[in-house]
C-alpha cells in the first residue's frame, strides 16, 4: 500500500514539473519555431516621448537662451513667445524645425538656429541581476545588454521567463534565445522595465 502511494505521489510530482517545464517555453511560430514576441513601437527608437528631458538652444537672435524642458504627459512642452508645442512622435531633428518655423511664422524672429537635444534616457532592470536599477538607454539597447548593464543574472534567475513592461502591458522573453539568436533580442524603449524572476529551482 505504502509503495503504491509513493510510486502515485512521485508520478503526480513528475507530471507537474512536466507542466511547469512546458509552461516556460517560448511558443511555436508559423514556422514551427521557437520566437520570442514581436514588441509594439521597436522600430520608432528614436521619436521622443512623453517623460522625456529636453535642452532647446536658441541662437542667432539677440537674446540668445538654452532652455531645460521636460515633455509632459500631453507630449508638450513650453518655449518662450510661442508656448505649448507637441514634441512627443517627434525626432529631435524635426521638432527643431518645428520649433523654427514656429518662430519665424509668428514674425517673432527674422532669423533662429534651434538645435535640440535628448538628454540621458533610462530602462529600468529588476529581480534577479547583479545590479537592479536604471540603464541608461541607446538606441542599440536590447534585453540581453540591459541585462549586461545590470551586472548579467543572478544564479536563481529564470532566464526563460523575464518579464518586459511597456505601455501599460507586459511580455514574456525567453533570454536564453535572445542570446543564441540576435534576430529574437527585443529593442528596448525608453522608459521600459525589464523584471528577471527567480528560478524555482
Amino acid at each position: 500500500m505504502l509503495n503504491t502511494l509513493r510510486q502515485l505521489l512521485l508520478s503526480l510530482i513528475a507530471l507537474a514539473m512536466v507542466f511547469a517545464l512546458a509552461g516556460c517555453k517560448t511558443p511555436k511560430g508559423a514556422d514551427g519555431q521557437r520566437h520570442n514576441p514581436v514588441l509594439p513601437d521597436a522600430e520608432n527608437v528614436a521619436v521622443l516621448r512623453p517623460g522625456d528631458n529636453l535642452v532647446v538652444t536658441l541662437q542667432g537672435i539677440p537674446d540668445p537662451s538654452s532652455n531645460q524642458l521636460q515633455i509632459d504627459d500631453q507630449g508638450l512642452i513650453s518655449l518662450p513667445y510661442i508656448g505649448a508645442i507637441t514634441a512627443s512622435g517627434e525626432t529631435a531633428a524635426v521638432l527643431a524645425q518645428r520649433i523654427r518655423e514656429n518662430y519665424l511664422d509668428k514674425k517673432i524672429y527674422n532669423a533662429v538656429d534651434v538645435s535640440v537635444t535628448a538628454t540621458e534616457r533610462y530602462v529600468y532592470v529588476g529581480g534577479e541581476v547583479a545590479r537592479p536599477g536604471r540603464v541608461v538607454w541607446a538606441p542599440d539597447l536590447t534585453v540581453t545588454k540591459a541585462v549586461q548593464a545590470a551586472g548579467g543574472f543572478a544564479i536563481y534567475a529564470k532566464q526563460t521567463r523575464v518579464s518586459l513592461a511597456r505601455a501599460g502591458k507586459s511580455y514574456a522573453i525567453d533570454a536564453e534565445l535572445a542570446e543564441r539568436n540576435p534576430a529574437e533580442d527585443p529593442r528596448m524603449l525608453p522608459g521600459d522595465s525589464l523584471h528577471v524572476p527567480k528560478s524555482a529551482f
